[in-house]
């Protein structure tokens, strides 16, 4: 007897009428037609399943904090960073752990199973290291968090700084992060970046550093992230996140550097909700977008995700957690309307960031864990179009969260009593 039995689903590859089988947590057959007892069986009806969304950046000890201590009345970069230095001295555990689980609620029941969460060392009492530490021991049984050491006020720049990194490691944070270009100078940043790389490689450690998040073509940082991914042997586990500067760099220049790039397996982190809000603040008209460049990166074999970054906190006052929107965002700044590019921006919010994170048994394929999402679409591309509603969300073969489909009654003569949005 199969604990759970999934029919008629199409799949992101584009296989339909697939049954997914699964017993012991694990899916152990995908087939046209897969005829078995089952505990629980659900017609996904020619709907999409989906591996679960994941967010390869995010700042879970700041968010939901939206109006503490004031609002970011410009809505700017530096007035977030600002009313984050102006919090953080208010700041309690028990705050940051309701916070952060209550956005793993929204989190979940978005489909969104997998989180690379960046956390602020910089404050020596590390409240913000262990309220995250207890909320990933917390929510392990239906969500994957991984946590990110973030000198937010750089490693060099802020006293302490480094010890506080080392002591967040040592308490058991995953990833080693930096933010080079806020150090105070470009010397100073790349020096961060040669420290914060040697430490990780001592300690077999992945990287993740907000790498050149800024309008300035001069910021390079990501040219030495990679040139030290590469001379420590640690291809393929260093991720770039933002690089927005490469929106504004000398097209010669990112010509040498992106095939630097694909040589070192690094990983890119594009974050479109905030990149397009933030950058091209100094600019009039033409006005910048800012986000890095994702299809050209994407072309070259760079492995590319999308991040959400920032959930109602001083930096951004909008966001539910959905990585729909997301990418949905990602689509239009980046300009991959077509169709091969328009699913990869769906794989930039399942499977890319699932090999960011190292995450194991992800996929749907025998011997993955069954974590799933049925989407109310019938393929990744109208899942994006219409930010398709989570019709259930399956945790290692559990169904955690249900929502009833989206549709809208109608009262008009001659035509259809419903309307759901979908092409029919």
């Amino acid at each position: 007897m199969l604990d759970l039995l999934i029919t008629n689903a199409n799949l992101p590859d584009g296989r339909k009428g697939q049954s997914i089988a699964v017993s012991a947590e694990k899916i152990t057959e995908v087939a046209p037609s897969i005829k078995a007892e089952a505990e629980q069986t659900i017609d996904a009806a020619g709907m999409l399943v989906s591996p679960p969304f994941v967010d390869a950046h995010f700042h879970m000890d700041a968010t939901l904090s939206y109006g503490m201590p004031r609002v970011n009345e410009s809505g700017t970069l530096l007035e977030g960073i600002a009313l984050w230095g102006e919090l953080k001295p208010h700041l309690t555990q028990e705050a940051l752990v309701e916070r952060a689980l209550a956005y793993c609620d929204w989190a979940v029941a978005k489909g969104l199973l997998a989180i690379r969460s960046h956390v602020d060392i910089c404050d020596p009492r590390l409240l913000a290291v262990e309220a995250l530490l207890h909320v990933k021991a917390k929510v392990k049984p239906y969500l994957d968090l991984q946590l990110v050491a973030f000198p937010q006020d750089g490693v060099l720049r802020s006293p302490g700084a480094l010890e506080n990194l080392t002591r967040s490691l040592d308490l058991g944070v995953d990833v080693v992060g930096g933010i080079p270009h806020f150090e105070r100078t470009m010397a100073d940043g790349a020096a961060s970046v040669k420290l914060l790389m040697a430490l990780a490689s001592e300690r077999g450690l992945p990287v993740d550093m907000h790498c050149d998040e800024t309008d300035d073509p001069m910021s390079r940082h990501i040219e030495t992230l990679t040139f030290e991914t590469q001379r420590l042997g640690m291809q393929g586990r260093v991720t770039g996140s933002h690089l927005t500067s490469m929106h504004s760099m000398d097209n010669y220049y990112v010509s040498k550097l992106i095939p630097l790039m694909a040589e070192a397996r690094m990983n890119v982190v594009a974050n479109p909700l905030i990149n397009i809000t933030i950058q091209g603040r100094h600019d009039t008209y033409p006005k910048r977008r800012g986000m890095t460049r994702v299809p050209e990166l994407m072309q070259a074999g760079v492995n590319v995700a999308f991040g959400h970054d920032c959930v109602m906190d001083p930096w951004y006052s909008l966001g539910t957690g959905d990585m729909l929107e997301v990418a949905h965002m990602g689509l239009h700044v980046a300009q991959m309307t077509s169709q091969a590019q328009m699913k990869a921006c769906f794989d930039a919010v399942t499977e890319n960031p699932a090999n960011i994170l190292g995450l194991q048994g992800y996929g749907i394929a025998p011997g993955c864990n069954a974590d799933l999402v049925l989407l109310q679409a019938t393929d990744p591309i109208e899942a994006l179009r219409t930010r398709a509603t989570r019709l259930a969300v399956i945790r290692r073969g559990r169904v955690i969260v249900q929502t009833p489909p989206t549709t809208a009654k109608l009262a008009l003569a001659g035509r259809p009593e419903t309307v759901d949005w979908r092409m029919k």
